[in-house]
């Protein structure tokens, strides 16, 4: 079984002792491939280093949190075109709203936002997508986007992934007809997520991905320690039981998956 990562921050500081041990653990555990996103202009410098050091392993997306916004300069824009070029860079990300935290005015987040998709459309790059309590505001901007490419483009079909999805079982259906994809992560795992589980077992295989958020969102049977690629498997496992699949048709599906969107 191969497993792909499709999105952590190994460039923490939670890792600055011990980064290269956890991508060899999570390699051990068949996760061979890992994605690690940008929040903000030197996250997304070291995801890019960390491509060039780890290739073929670690790729990288670029981007501007929406918590982590709200002092972008015209010149970061500009620097972020520049590494989109980079060998190793797969994504803009992860970008969206976030509601939740009062970090970032909302009126810079939905421009920083709307900047980003442009730059995925100019460079072809599919978006990973972060939404906290932001989805009434979210979703048209993202709609819109994905609506206006052009079929030239190949994000036309397969534009990004909704990050941490937690939605509802008719958003997920609303957003696969624009051709969107969703990562599931560590808390599908928790005692109390029943209804969340319920909606993953309504999603359609062929748009699943599986996804740390490492080192945040750890699954339950590491519950309270730091979250690290190396238990992409845990998570594997609660959704092979979701969609009463084998654990490797999730692997072999998932990782087909993050290969389509990502062309990894």
């Amino acid at each position: 079984m191969l497993f792909c990562d499709t999105h952590c921050h190994l460039d923490l500081d939670y890792y600055e002792t011990d980064r290269e041990e956890v991508i060899d653990r999570a390699c051990q555990s068949q996760v061979k491939m890992m994605i690690n996103a940008g929040i903000d202009m030197a996250s997304s410098r070291f995801s890019v280093d960390l491509a060039r050091r780890f290739p073929g392993v670690i790729f990288a997306a670029i981007g501007f949190h929406p918590n982590d916004c709200a002092g972008i300069k015209t010149t970061d824009l500009l620097e972020l075109r520049e590494l989109a070029t980079q060998p190793g860079v797969v994504a803009i990300g992860e970008i969206g709203l976030d509601y939740y935290r009062d970090y970032t005015p909302r009126d810079k987040q939905r421009t920083t936002f709307e900047r980003q998709l442009t730059l995925a459309a100019e460079f072809d790059l599919p978006v990973i997508i972060h939404d906290r309590e932001a989805t009434a505001d979210l979703l048209p901007i993202l709609k819109n986007w994905a609506s206006s490419l052009s079929e030239t483009l190949r994000i036309k079909s397969l534009p990004g992934v909704l990050h941490a999805f937690d939605d509802s079982a008719e958003t997920a259906e609303e957003m696969a007809a624009y051709g969107f994809m969703f990562g599931i992560g560590g808390p599908v795992t928790y005692p109390n997520a029943r209804a969340r589980r319920e909606i993953i077992a309504r999603l359609p295989l062929d748009r699943l991905l599986l996804e740390t958020d490492a080192p945040f969102l750890t699954p339950q049977a590491h519950r309270g320690h730091r979250n690290e690629p190396a238990y992409i498997p845990l998570i594997a496992e609660q959704v092979a039981v979701c969609l009463n699949l084998p654990l490797d048709t999730i692997a072999d599906a998932t990782t087909s998956n993050a290969r389509r969107l990502f062309r990894i």
